[in-house]
């Protein structure tokens, strides 16, 4: 630990030459600090960064070393780095609104510094650092004007110490593993972004990720083969993509690397943070009027194959109508409909109730083995105008295209070609079998949401997940929620292919606890119908996009309690994986001093699928303690009175 007062001079110059470390830089509130330091004490070395968090009076060491470099193919960007310029460090202030997510209105505000290095060969590349309340980043940037190659490697690598606790998940090109608690590196293997850690011995988290990632590069994940202590970013294997594409990213320069992210603090920091969005490109999107969050019926989790009966689909249209939902999903073989209607007569029956219709589609090609038509319609530019404006004349609102499974550059090329053709059209996007959220939600604000999750239809695919849903759902507001939208499908309350044995109280705080553009609600009409009043009211009235996000308590694997704004109203969502009752004390400090609410309450009941109403006038100083059965939860809705 380095004491406070020591470090005075770092914090008000920013920059200090010493033998080892070339600089420090810090966030805004002085709580993040950042040292760049050489290996050898000389001029031409390799370099890495050091990463400290102020504990008390003190700074405690949460990352000791960021390995940093890149391998091109005509030569090395590492071993013999010689510094010969850092910038004076830059404040950066930002306010920006999203459309959708956890926060509306949003503060970029860091501090960077430009950081040059040359190699033996008279090479340039920049490092561009930079420190945020709530984080740090950091990206490579070849500033040269001409001139092409190939990245044969990154060797950016996270160290963290041998008792530091991790969350971390095996890497599949789906992203749709399952997050596996450890307390050291003995696991070595291909792990998936984000990866959580806690440090030990201090309230101190951080989050690794990528953000802001575009054609110039490929997607990255994170190996610990060798010293299971240390990940280090690697290239997608060549088998992804059914072997299609290049696993080394061609680049053009001038060229900037995505930025490499660790969201820091405490728990409460990592859940509320926006950091993979703010640093992140902002909207290309200039009129925005036609992209519009929103709850959605969705008839795949219950019926499989109920897409294609005309019926299924008019009864799923006829729930959204009722709950007020405005979407509903119609999901693969809409092609192959039947009993009663085609494709036409279901968009004149959605239309006719006011709704707006979701549509399906593969997104084809030779990287998925998966045959399921419409194929290749997304796939050429050509098909995608053509198709796209069919869409629009047809009055389609958004299009799901899945199974990509990949992450090579050509790969996130084809991403974003599909988003750029799909607003000419003014068609949101969300994907399905595919990346986590690397900050694409900002720069193209009609990209609603993403898969990339171990979600719902899970239970359609085999027995595993109705014992592994419970402490998956607490570990994902925590993980692979924190970074975007994530398409879960929540709230069921009837079963499908297999059991689940969370409560009715869990199921009904995920349509909280979950954030995702437009939400999927996976049951079938009956689950719905036959439900209290108060609970379908809830449902009714529940948002999708936020004004404010608070995690109010929680630890990752075990319970979360989050509350989240819209408007002048909170929601506040609660579940827990437990095998036993769970006493929840819930303080309400974050609503406005003086004023009174009225908070509906609805908790879990005698059983697993009843419910427990209550109706409470509250405030600021209220206390409130619910009990929730085994893998129990809670939902509320808090409206100010008067």
């Amino acid at each position: 630990m380095r004491p406070l007062n020591a470090l005075i001079i770092f914090l008000l110059l920013g920059v200090v030459n010493t033998s080892a470390s070339a600089f420090v830089i810090n966030s805004p509130d002085k709580k993040l600090q950042v040292q760049l330091i050489n290996d050898q004490k000389s001029d031409c070395c390799k370099w890495y960064l050091k990463v400290e968090y102020l504990v008390g009076e003190y700074y405690s060491e949460i990352i000791p070393r960021i390995d940093l470099g890149l391998v091109r193919n005509d030569q090395v960007f590492s071993k013999e780095l010689k510094l010969v310029k850092t910038s004076k460090i830059h404040s950066l202030y930002e306010d920006y609104h999203s459309m959708h997510g956890k926060r509306s209105n949003r503060t970029n505000e860091g501090n960077e510094v430009l950081v040059t290095f040359v190699t033996p060969q008279k090479s340039k590349m920049n490092l561009f650092l930079r420190v945020y309340n709530d984080g740090v980043a950091f990206r490579y940037e070849f500033p040269d004007k001409e001139g092409s190659y190939i990245i044969n490697d990154e060797l950016t690598a996270y160290s963290v110490s041998d008792s530091t606790k991790r969350w971390l998940e095996k890497f599949n090109p789906a992203n749709e593993g399952l997050y596996s608690c450890q307390m050291d590196g003995s696991i070595q293997q291909d792990w998936c972004y984000p990866a959580l850690f806690q440090c030990q011995d201090s309230d101190c988290w951080f989050l690794i990720h990528e953000a802001d990632l575009d054609r110039n590069y490929c997607g990255t994940k994170l190996t610990n083969f060798g010293d299971g202590n240390v990940y280090k970013l690697t290239f997608p294997d060549d088998w992804n993509g059914r072997g299609t594409g290049h696993i080394h990213p061609s680049i053009t320069l001038p060229w900037k690397s995505p930025w490499r992210s660790i969201i820091v603090g405490s728990l409460a920091d990592i859940v509320e943070s926006t950091l993979i969005d703010d640093i992140s490109s902002p909207s290309v999107i200039k009129d925005t009027s036609w992209i519009k969050p929103g709850l959605s019926s969705w008839n795949y989790w219950s019926d499989n194959h109920g897409t294609k009966d005309y019926q299924v689909i008019c009864k799923f249209a006829d729930l959204a109508a009722d709950m007020g939902w405005p979407y509903t999903l119609l999901d693969w073989e809409w092609d192959a409909m039947s009993n009663g209607g085609d494709l036409n007569d279901a968009l004149t029956y959605i239309h006719s109730l006011g709704l707006k219709p979701l549509i399906w589609y593969n997104s084809g090609g030779d990287h998925t083995w998966v045959g399921a038509t419409p194929k290749d319609r997304m796939l050429t530019h050509e098909n995608r105008m053509a198709e796209f404006r069919k869409l629009k004349e047809m009055g389609i609102a958004g299009v799901k295209v899945d199974f990509f499974e990949c992450e090579k550059q050509n790969m996130i090329n084809y991403y974003l070609d599909i988003l750029e053709d799909a607003a000419r059209f003014e068609i949101m996007v969300y994907f399905h079998g595919c990346l986590v959220p690397r900050g694409w939600q900002r720069t193209y604000p009609h990209l609603m949401t993403y898969e990339g999750v171990r979600g719902a239809e899970w239970y359609n695919n085999g027995p595993e997940f109705t014992t592994t849903a419970p402490e998956h759902n607490t570990t994902l507001p925590f993980t692979r929620n924190v970074v975007g939208s994530m398409d879960y499908t929540p709230v069921t309350f009837t079963n499908s292919q297999y059991p689940h044995i969370t409560s009715y109280g869990h199921e009904l705080a995920l349509s909280v606890i979950f954030e995702s553009g437009i939400q999927h609600m996976a049951d079938r009409p009956e689950g719905y119908y036959r439900l209290p009043y108060a609970v379908k009211n809830f449902l009714r009235t529940v948002p999708c996009s936020w004004d404010d996000t608070k995690l109010l308590d929680g630890y990752p694997g075990q319970f979360s309690v989050l509350a989240r704004r819209k408007g002048n109203d909170w929601y506040v969502g609660s579940i827990n994986s437990d095998s036993k009752e769970k006493n929840q004390t819930v303080q309400f400090d974050f609503l406005t001093i003086g004023k009174t609410y009225k908070l509906t309450l609805i908790s879990d009941g005698e059983h697993d699928q009843a419910f427990s109403i209550k109706h409470l006038v509250i405030d600021s100083n209220s206390v409130l303690n619910v009990n929730m059965l085994r893998r129990g939860g809670f939902a509320a809705r808090i409206i100010p009175l008067n």
